[in-house]
Protein backbone atom coordinates (compact mmCIF):
# COMPACT_ATOMS: atom_id res chain seq x y z
CA UNK A 1 0.00 0.00 0.00
CA UNK A 2 1.00 3.46 -1.12
CA UNK A 3 0.74 6.35 1.40
CA UNK A 4 -2.12 7.98 -0.31
CA UNK A 5 -4.14 4.38 0.02
CA UNK A 6 -3.08 4.37 3.79
CA UNK A 7 -4.55 8.08 4.45
CA UNK A 8 -7.92 7.50 2.59
CA UNK A 9 -7.75 4.42 4.85
CA UNK A 10 -7.65 5.73 7.95
CA UNK A 11 -9.46 8.68 6.94
CA UNK A 12 -12.36 6.82 6.27
CA UNK A 13 -11.79 4.42 9.05
CA UNK A 14 -11.44 7.32 11.54
CA UNK A 15 -14.52 9.30 10.55
CA UNK A 16 -16.61 6.32 10.69
CA UNK A 17 -15.90 5.66 14.18
CA UNK A 18 -16.80 9.30 14.84
CA UNK A 19 -19.50 9.20 13.22
CA UNK A 20 -21.14 6.13 15.22
CA UNK A 21 -19.92 7.66 18.33
CA UNK A 22 -22.06 11.07 17.46
CA UNK A 23 -25.13 9.34 16.75
CA UNK A 24 -24.40 6.89 19.76
CA UNK A 25 -26.20 8.97 22.59
CA UNK A 26 -29.48 10.80 20.45
CA UNK A 27 -29.67 7.19 18.77
CA UNK A 28 -29.89 5.44 21.96
CA UNK A 29 -32.73 8.25 23.32
CA UNK A 30 -34.59 7.99 20.17
CA UNK A 31 -34.79 3.94 20.22
CA UNK A 32 -36.04 4.53 24.20
CA UNK A 33 -38.69 6.69 23.23
CA UNK A 34 -39.73 4.62 20.39
CA UNK A 35 -39.68 1.50 22.33
CA UNK A 36 -40.86 2.75 25.67
CA UNK A 37 -43.40 6.12 25.13
CA UNK A 38 -46.43 6.38 23.32
CA UNK A 39 -47.72 9.93 21.83
CA UNK A 40 -49.36 11.03 18.94
CA UNK A 41 -47.63 10.67 15.83
CA UNK A 42 -45.27 8.44 17.11
CA UNK A 43 -45.72 6.61 13.78
CA UNK A 44 -44.86 10.19 11.73
CA UNK A 45 -41.54 9.83 13.80
CA UNK A 46 -40.66 6.32 13.06
CA UNK A 47 -40.80 7.00 9.28
CA UNK A 48 -39.10 10.55 9.73
CA UNK A 49 -36.11 8.14 11.53
CA UNK A 50 -35.99 5.32 9.00
CA UNK A 51 -35.58 7.75 5.57
CA UNK A 52 -32.17 7.57 5.38
CA UNK A 53 -32.95 3.68 4.71
CA UNK A 54 -35.15 4.12 1.48
CA UNK A 55 -34.06 7.87 0.32
CA UNK A 56 -31.55 7.57 -2.67
CA UNK A 57 -28.87 8.62 -0.63
CA UNK A 58 -27.58 11.54 -3.41
CA UNK A 59 -31.11 13.13 -2.38
CA UNK A 60 -30.04 12.93 1.19
CA UNK A 61 -26.71 14.51 0.37
CA UNK A 62 -28.30 17.19 -1.54
CA UNK A 63 -30.36 18.08 1.92
CA UNK A 64 -27.14 18.31 3.41
CA UNK A 65 -25.60 20.37 1.05
CA UNK A 66 -28.46 22.65 1.60
CA UNK A 67 -28.14 22.71 5.34
CA UNK A 68 -24.60 22.48 5.81
CA UNK A 69 -23.34 24.87 3.32
CA UNK A 70 -21.90 28.38 4.24
CA UNK A 71 -25.66 29.79 3.34
CA UNK A 72 -27.28 26.87 5.40
CA UNK A 73 -29.34 26.97 8.28
CA UNK A 74 -26.55 24.83 9.81
CA UNK A 75 -23.09 25.45 8.02
CA UNK A 76 -24.27 29.47 8.33
CA UNK A 77 -24.14 28.90 12.20
CA UNK A 78 -21.44 26.29 12.63
CA UNK A 79 -19.48 29.04 10.27
CA UNK A 80 -20.44 32.61 12.08
CA UNK A 81 -19.42 30.30 15.76
CA UNK A 82 -15.97 28.27 14.67
CA UNK A 83 -15.00 30.70 11.51
CA UNK A 84 -14.61 27.40 9.39
CA UNK A 85 -16.91 25.55 7.59
CA UNK A 86 -18.56 22.14 6.92
CA UNK A 87 -18.71 20.95 3.47
CA UNK A 88 -16.03 19.87 1.69
CA UNK A 89 -14.15 18.92 5.04
CA UNK A 90 -13.76 16.09 6.68
CA UNK A 91 -16.92 17.24 8.93
CA UNK A 92 -18.87 16.66 6.09
CA UNK A 93 -18.12 13.17 5.70
CA UNK A 94 -18.68 12.38 9.47
CA UNK A 95 -22.13 14.53 8.66
CA UNK A 96 -22.79 12.66 5.53
CA UNK A 97 -22.23 9.41 7.49
CA UNK A 98 -23.94 9.78 10.38
CA UNK A 99 -27.36 10.79 8.79
CA UNK A 100 -26.92 7.69 6.78
CA UNK A 101 -26.30 5.16 9.65
CA UNK A 102 -28.78 6.47 11.89
CA UNK A 103 -31.56 4.44 11.45
CA UNK A 104 -29.14 1.44 12.11
CA UNK A 105 -28.63 2.19 15.18
CA UNK A 106 -31.75 3.52 16.70
CA UNK A 107 -33.55 0.19 14.82
CA UNK A 108 -31.39 -2.08 16.49
CA UNK A 109 -31.29 -0.78 20.29
CA UNK A 110 -35.41 -0.24 19.85
CA UNK A 111 -35.60 -3.84 19.86
CA UNK A 112 -33.15 -4.38 22.35
CA UNK A 113 -35.09 -1.79 24.67
CA UNK A 114 -38.04 -3.81 23.87
CA UNK A 115 -36.87 -7.12 24.76
CA UNK A 116 -35.94 -5.93 28.21
CA UNK A 117 -38.76 -7.23 30.36
CA UNK A 118 -40.41 -3.58 31.77
CA UNK A 119 -41.32 -5.02 35.03
CA UNK A 120 -37.56 -5.36 36.14
CA UNK A 121 -37.18 -1.36 35.51
CA UNK A 122 -40.48 -0.98 37.63
CA UNK A 123 -39.17 -2.94 40.31
CA UNK A 124 -35.97 -1.06 40.37
CA UNK A 125 -38.58 2.07 40.70
CA UNK A 126 -40.31 0.97 43.84
CA UNK A 127 -36.81 0.10 45.11
CA UNK A 128 -36.39 4.19 45.16
CA UNK A 129 -34.28 4.19 41.52
CA UNK A 130 -34.05 7.29 39.63
CA UNK A 131 -34.99 7.07 36.15
CA UNK A 132 -31.52 7.90 35.04
CA UNK A 133 -30.25 4.85 37.30
CA UNK A 134 -32.82 2.34 36.06
CA UNK A 135 -31.91 2.93 32.68
CA UNK A 136 -28.00 2.83 33.84
CA UNK A 137 -28.12 -0.01 35.86
CA UNK A 138 -31.00 -1.90 34.95
CA UNK A 139 -31.98 -1.29 30.82
CA UNK A 140 -28.55 -0.84 29.14
CA UNK A 141 -26.83 -3.51 30.77
CA UNK A 142 -29.57 -5.89 29.55
CA UNK A 143 -29.76 -4.28 26.17
CA UNK A 144 -26.11 -3.99 25.70
CA UNK A 145 -25.82 -6.64 23.12
CA UNK A 146 -28.23 -5.56 20.90
CA UNK A 147 -26.88 -2.37 21.06
CA UNK A 148 -23.39 -3.25 20.32
CA UNK A 149 -24.79 -5.08 17.34
CA UNK A 150 -26.61 -1.55 16.28
CA UNK A 151 -22.72 0.44 16.32
CA UNK A 152 -21.39 -2.43 14.29
CA UNK A 153 -24.20 -2.22 11.80
CA UNK A 154 -23.95 1.56 11.69
CA UNK A 155 -20.37 1.68 12.02
CA UNK A 156 -20.70 -0.87 8.54
CA UNK A 157 -22.85 1.07 7.21
CA UNK A 158 -20.55 4.19 7.69
CA UNK A 159 -17.66 2.20 6.16
CA UNK A 160 -19.41 2.34 2.80
CA UNK A 161 -21.24 5.64 2.37
CA UNK A 162 -21.05 6.98 -0.91
CA UNK A 163 -23.74 9.10 -2.74
CA UNK A 164 -24.27 11.52 0.14
CA UNK A 165 -20.45 11.84 0.72
CA UNK A 166 -19.77 12.54 -2.67
CA UNK A 167 -21.95 15.47 -2.09
CA UNK A 168 -21.16 17.21 0.41
CA UNK A 169 -17.65 16.15 0.75
CA UNK A 170 -16.24 16.03 -2.77
CA UNK A 171 -13.27 14.16 -3.39
CA UNK A 172 -9.80 16.12 -1.98
CA UNK A 173 -7.61 12.91 -1.73
CA UNK A 174 -6.12 12.58 1.79
CA UNK A 175 -8.63 15.09 3.15
CA UNK A 176 -12.49 14.16 2.26
CA UNK A 177 -11.66 11.23 -0.13
CA UNK A 178 -13.09 8.28 1.19
CA UNK A 179 -12.68 4.73 -0.01
CA UNK A 180 -15.97 4.02 -2.02
CA UNK A 181 -15.43 8.21 -3.44
CA UNK A 182 -11.87 6.99 -4.54
CA UNK A 183 -13.10 4.02 -6.07
CA UNK A 184 -15.83 5.77 -7.63
CA UNK A 185 -13.61 8.17 -9.33
CA UNK A 186 -10.44 5.53 -9.93
CA UNK A 187 -13.36 3.57 -12.04
CA UNK A 188 -13.97 6.65 -13.60
CA UNK A 189 -10.35 7.65 -14.73
CA UNK A 190 -10.44 4.03 -15.98
CA UNK A 191 -7.41 3.38 -13.36
CA UNK A 192 -9.69 0.02 -12.75
CA UNK A 193 -6.27 -1.67 -11.37
CA UNK A 194 -5.99 0.77 -8.55
CA UNK A 195 -9.63 1.08 -7.94
CA UNK A 196 -9.61 -2.86 -7.27
CA UNK A 197 -7.01 -2.52 -4.90
CA UNK A 198 -8.78 0.07 -2.94
CA UNK A 199 -12.19 -2.24 -2.92
CA UNK A 200 -9.44 -5.12 -1.35
CA UNK A 201 -8.84 -2.79 0.78
CA UNK A 202 -12.21 -1.88 1.93
CA UNK A 203 -12.99 -5.54 2.59
CA UNK A 204 -10.94 -5.95 5.81
CA UNK A 205 -12.86 -2.80 8.07
CA UNK A 206 -16.27 -4.12 6.23
CA UNK A 207 -15.42 -7.90 6.68
CA UNK A 208 -14.73 -6.88 10.53
CA UNK A 209 -17.95 -4.99 10.95
CA UNK A 210 -19.87 -7.51 9.78
CA UNK A 211 -18.46 -10.26 11.59
CA UNK A 212 -18.76 -8.35 14.81
CA UNK A 213 -22.19 -7.31 14.40
CA UNK A 214 -22.94 -11.06 13.86
CA UNK A 215 -20.98 -12.38 16.23
CA UNK A 216 -22.80 -9.97 18.88
CA UNK A 217 -26.15 -10.84 17.27
CA UNK A 218 -25.40 -14.75 17.69
CA UNK A 219 -24.43 -14.36 21.46
CA UNK A 220 -27.41 -12.65 22.13
CA UNK A 221 -29.69 -15.19 21.00
CA UNK A 222 -28.17 -17.82 22.64
CA UNK A 223 -28.92 -15.99 26.20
Amino acid sequence: MNDLEIRTLLLTVSTAIASTLIILPPGLMVAWVLARKNFPFKSVVETFVSLPLIMPPVATGLVLLKLLGKRGLIGQLFHQLFQTDIVFTWRAVIAAMAVMSFPFIVRTARVAFEEVNPRLEQVARTLGSTPWEVFRRITMPLAKRGIMAGCALAFGRALGEFGATVLVAGNIPGKTATLSVSIFYLIQLGQDALAFRLVLLSLIPCFIALWMSEFILRRRKSF
